[in-house]
């Protein structure tokens, strides 16, 4: 039989992937507010794809809480929903604390010193009340844990709990939650060094469920 070509099946995933990075970026980031319409025919225009890769996007988003798809209706970005972030902040906390565990014993110095860099930009972009900069310095200190836990399976379930955590800490980063966490940073940086991974997960852990004192507010 004849053999497909592996470089386009590779674009089709790139493409697929652009899409649906691109439509949770901007649902995540406030660019496509709660409760708004979001129609093929425009995103066809804005994403210059086909309407075959945004329908799956879209399926993704679904799934992740970040859209509700009404069939033969609408698709409208999901709103604001406690009780659906409280669910994703647990179970993302409780995926910090394992790869707080699995990786303290395997981090380097570097990878420490990378931790309390990304906490002090943090800190800077915190007090410059820049969400974009501060979401991406927490990402930054938390993402040594996931990349040296040794756990794939860690990243893909953060992949589809984080999204919808981000979208309400982005509304709520002025809270004096959010500025606890430098304290909190820097507490399991200094339990990493010293090399207690029970210490730090447990820290990690708890770093995940301040969120949960704003909601509601």
């Amino acid at each position: 039989m004849p053999v497909p070509s592996a470089s386009a099946v590779h674009v089709r995933s790139l493409l697929r992937d652009d899409v649906y990075l691109s439509l949770r970026e901007a649902i995540v980031d406030g660019t496509f507010a709660p409760g708004e319409r979001l129609r093929d025919s425009e995103l066809e225009s804005w994403l210059g794809v086909s309407r075959t890769p945004i329908r799956e996007a879209l399926l993704r988003l679904s799934r992740a809480g970040l859209v509700i798809a009404r069939p033969g209706r609408a698709t409208i970005v999901s709103p604001l929903d406690d009780p659906a972030t409280l669910h994703a902040q647990q179970v993302a906390s409780a995926m910090h604390e394992l790869a707080a565990r699995l990786a303290v014993p395997l981090v380097s110095e570097e990878d420490v010193d990378a931790m309390a860099a990304a906490n002090e930009r943090f800190a800077t972009a915190l007090e410059a009340d820049d969400a974009d900069a501060a979401l991406a310095a927490d990402d930054a200190f938390h993402a040594v844990f996931v990349e040296r836990s040794g756990n794939t399976m860690l990243a893909d379930v953060l992949e589809q709990t984080t999204p919808l955590i981000r979208r309400v800490e982005r509304v709520r980063f002025a809270s004096l939650a959010a500025r606890e966490s430098v304290g909190q940073h820097r507490a399991i940086v200094e339990r990493t060094r010293a090399g207690d991974a029970e210490g730090a997960a447990a820290l990690a852990r708890e770093n995940w469920l301040t969120l949960a004192r704003t909601l509601g507010d």
